[in-house]
């Protein structure tokens, strides 16, 4: 496993398939809330069906340790601390803020936001390990990323369009996968990937299935068979790219290998120009989508080590 998780070709294809499955969540969702008529201002509808999706994705983990893995399913006392930890971080308040994040702005922003949480990362690592320093390329990595990001926001008249529970969401969704990609590293080198990768989102579902159970009264969603299906892809595509990406972490360095974080604006702005109505791109989203695409580029000039 080691081996296969630390040579350079393999990670690279590795990311991009985790990075094309959460790209695929934007216009999923926006997609999904139309189906299932959430509007807007309906936030426990959102919280509920996050906590569906994430629940159902914990089911699909473990079922895919012991069926295709053949893993017994043992789960250590000691661990579950950490399970809960990493849940109500990687889980509940993550996809709190995004789940409503993504309901207030569009598929194309959204997807271009979130990549604020790789930058985060490479920033974070700089105070935490020794060996994950900032230097120049990082530097300026980090200036054209949050300069993409700047852009994304600014309106047709210049001015800053921004709305806290729409982009200050996705900037806070971001922060907290950020913290929680550091958690990561420090506990999975103790714990199964596979294992934290289903705990997590098990215990991380349930905080979100209860609240929003309970701020919807007595209304519920109703599910027909394109609601359903996006409802178990979302759910195929947390627990599959979550998985990938624990196993990436666990061998590497968080402050490396987070820039591959930054394909899932490409791939989620993309589908969702295509799978969303009335969504395309504008000047300043692709200048914006530029920019954050030249920060991956900058991070990975004159590497030493080449593909193996």
């Amino acid at each position: 496993m080691e081996r296969f998780f630390t040579k350079k070709i393999n990670i690279l294809i590795v990311s991009l398939i985790a990075m094309a499955l959460w790209g695929s969540a934007f216009p999923v969702l926006k997609v999904s809330y139309e189906k299932l008529a959430i509007e807007g201002p309906d936030i426990y509808s959102k919280i509920y069906f996050a906590g569906l999706r994430f629940f159902m994705a914990s089911i699909l983990v473990f079922l895919a340790a012991k069926l295709i893995f053949k893993m017994n399913i043992n789960i250590k006392k000691d661990h579950i601390k950490s399970f809960i930890i990493l849940g109500l971080l990687q889980t509940t308040l993550q996809y709190f803020f995004f789940y409503i994040g993504v309901a207030n702005t569009t598929g194309i922003k959204s997807a271009i936001i979130q990549a604020s949480g790789t930058f985060f990362t490479v920033i974070l690592a700089h105070f935490i390990y020794n060996n994950d320093k900032l230097n120049i390329q990082k530097v300026l990595s980090l200036i054209l990323g949050f300069g993409g990001i700047l852009i994304v926001n600014i309106g047709k008249d210049f001015d800053l369009s921004f709305k806290l529970i729409g982009e200050g969401f996705l900037l806070f969704s971001a922060l907290v996968s950020t913290f929680a990609t550091i958690y990561v590293k420090n506990v999975s080198q103790d714990i199964e990937p596979v294992f934290l990768t289903g705990g997590q989102m098990f215990f991380g579902s349930l905080p979100l299935l209860i609240v929003g159970k309970v701020g919807m009264g007595g209304s519920k969603l109703t599910f027909d068979k394109v609601s359903f299906t996006l409802l178990l892809y979302s759910a195929f595509l947390s627990a599959t790219a979550f998985l990938l990406w624990y196993m990436i972490l666990k061998y590497n360095k968080p402050g490396e290998v987070s820039i591959y974080r930054l394909f899932i604006p490409i791939f989620g702005a993309t589908l969702s120009a295509i799978f969303i109505k009335g969504e395309h791109f504008t000047f300043n989203l692709v200048v914006g989508l530029i920019l954050v695409v030249l920060g991956i580029l900058v991070l990975n000039l004159n590497r030493k080590q080449e593909f193996e």
